[in-house]
């Protein structure tokens, strides 16, 4: 092997982690809303956690990816310490299809079908494929899908490049010497723990022992404590995960840890005792790449079945581990680490930005109340309300805007751009909650109190703005598109009842039934309320707009208003419901 072949290896390394880093993101943005659905289904049982490891890993070729999506959901509370262990046993298990998928290089046969499942007879119709789905389609499906076809080719290409720049080691006897030194299972242990950990990755490093084994200088004996190490080094992504994350996210990363290194110690020394005491002939034969294949699936196997009955163990052991912090923590709504994973982090965004709806609505809602009977407890929750949105539109804007840079499916994208729209109409609704209190405090302090018939207009007008609340929070939080059309049109009666309570209110003013002071109360809650209806006409109008993969809202208000009969038929309804007695000549 000179320098030339060296240069091989090197491209070819480069080649497979490239293919498998981009086989995986792009097998990710493909099963998105399927990760979603099997995450969002995870119960306590063992099965069902075991199964969800696998399943996940499986798809995104990735255990470290699948224990930082744990950490991460531990971190923000969507997953006990318990259900994260079962589900990072299931990860280790599903890690090992990786090299099932490599070692179809080993291949060799002369039977015409048989070669058509190496991957050398089939990649480069992958490749075709992908290329062509890539370059020419539109959907980002299918963009997605070649991109899956193209990373798939590249890795195994970049496998069967190593395995030609190392093949020429099978003849020199430092290599071999070497692989006789990884006979001695610590430092087998230790060699493969130290790759994994280096390239962050039991996937990529056991396809770099299957090149390696191609030469056939690699025997049992020495790929069997490599194998058993690299499952200690991929825990690496786990560790580094948790820092700066809360305890419980520490003790996930610390059970991906003990499950790993206690699986390993009793499995060695198990190797260890066989090989000393029946001494097995295969041990010293060559591995093959299927063997390599078999010893990563077997070993992961042994583990979780000797490790599944000791859950309960393994949560009180990290838990002494990291102990209990007298100080609170808070939890994390939103996750750095899931933006590794767009669709969970989308799927949070969701949550969180759903809350901040509820949670503006509520301040609202509360907001009117107080202007009826105010309390101190309602004052309170309502300035906590508020400065609870504020904080989840910093956050969620920062991170959404994150998101957005990431590589997202198109529908994905869509929902980003929904949620970034509409955050800061429910933050400024609760504000304008908060400035309703503000107005009843003021009547309060200085003793004011309005008409009977500024009070009959404020019941009327603070009606109609709960529904037309009501109706974008639904219109909002279920996609309702029924709920969001009818918010147009009552929001045209909101304006007009608001210019007719206006004019109303100058002509108390002038005959002396309202004090001046008390009508500067009553033009801010006027201006509170037709406001609240404006914001929650942009929610309706974001709603319908997504639906129809449309981003200008204004244009779409309008040729729903203009010449449209459905427009005409609610505004009427909503308009007998509020307009007051003997004002209807006022639409």
């Amino acid at each position: 092997m000179d320098i030339f072949d060296g240069l091989t290896l090197i491209g070819g390394l480069s080649l497979f982690l490239f293919g498998m880093s981009v086989m995986g993101q792009a097998l990710e943005r493909r099963a998105g809303g399927r990760l979603r659905t099997v995450l969002g289904r995870l119960t306590t049982g063992k099965t069902a956690g075991l199964l969800t490891g696998l399943l996940v890993t499986a798809v995104i070729q990735s255990s470290s990816a699948a224990t930082v999506m744990v950490v991460g959901f531990v971190n923000s509370g969507l997953m006990t310490l318990g259900q994260a262990i079962h589900v990072i046993m299931g990860a280790n298990i599903g890690t090992t299809v990786t090299a099932w998928l490599l070692s179809l290089a080993g291949i060799e046969s002369g039977n015409l079908f048989i070669r058509l499942l190496k991957p050398s007879s089939f990649t480069p119709v992958l490749a075709l494929i992908g290329i062509i789905c890539y370059l020419f389609c539109k959907s980002s499906k299918k963009k997605d899908t070649g991109m899956i076809f193209l990373g798939f080719a590249t890795l195994m290409f970049g496998m069967e490049t190593m395995s030609g720049a190392v093949s020429g080691l099978g003849s020199v006897p430092a290599f071999r010497e070497l692989f006789l030194l990884f006979e001695n299972p610590v430092l087998g242990v230790l060699a493969g723990a130290v790759l994994t950990a280096v390239i962050q990755s039991s996937s990529a490093s056991v396809g770099i022992l299957q090149a390696l084994a191609s030469t056939g200088q690699v025997s049992y004996g020495a790929a069997v404590p490599i194998i058993m190490g690299q499952n200690i080094g991929t825990c690496v992504t786990a560790m580094l995960s948790s820092v700066g994350a809360n305890r419980n996210a520490k003790r996930a990363a610390m059970v991906h840890l003990l499950f790993n290194v206690i699986g390993t110690a009793v499995w060695l020394s198990v190797f260890c005792l066989g090989r000393a005491f029946l001494a097995p002939a295969f041990l010293e034969s060559p591995v093959s790449l299927f063997g390599i294949a078999a010893a990563h699936s077997v070993f992961n196997l042994l583990c979780t079945l000797l490790m599944l009955p000791m859950a309960g163990f393994l949560e009180r052991l990290a838990c002494r581990l990291i102990r209990d912090d007298r100080k609170p923590e808070a939890v994390a709504e939103l996750d750095e680490r899931f933006l590794s994973t767009p669709s969970i982090a989308l799927e949070r965004c969701q949550e969180v930005a759903a809350g901040l709806a509820v949670a503006a609505a509520d301040a609202l809602t509360e907001g009117l109340s107080s202007m009826r009977e105010y309390s101190e407890e309602l004052a309170d929750s309502v300035r906590e309300k508020e400065e609870l949105t504020d904080r989840y539109e910093d956050l969620l804007g920062t991170y959404l805007v994150h998101l957005s840079n990431r590589q997202v499916t198109e529908a994905d994208h869509t929902e980003a751009a929904k949620l970034l729209k509409v955050i800061g109409d429910f933050e400024r609704i609760a504000d304008h909650g908060a400035g309703l209190l503000e107005s009843a405090e003021e009547l309060r302090d200085k003793g004011l109190s309005f008409t009977r018939e500024a009070q009959a207009e404020y019941g009327l007008l603070s009606a109609a703005v709960e529904e037309i609340l009501g109706l974008s929070l639904r219109a909002f939080l279920k996609n309702d598109l029924e709920a969001a059309r009818r918010v147009e049109p009552l929001e045209q009666v909101i304006d007009m009842l608001k210019e007719k309570f206006r004019s109303s209110h100058i002509l108390r003013l002038q005959d002396g039934s309202c004090s001046i002071a008390a009508g500067f109360v009553w033009s801010d809650i006027l201006t509170n309320l037709e406001r609240t209806a404006d914001h929650c006409s942009n929610i309706a109008g974001c709603v319908t707009d997504m639906a129809d993969r449309n981003m200008n809202l204004h244009e779409s208000l309008r040729d729903f208003r203009d010449g449209n009969g459905e427009f005409r038929e609610r505004f009427e309804e909503y308009r007998r419901k509020y307009a007051p007695e003997g004002a209807a000549r006022m639409f």
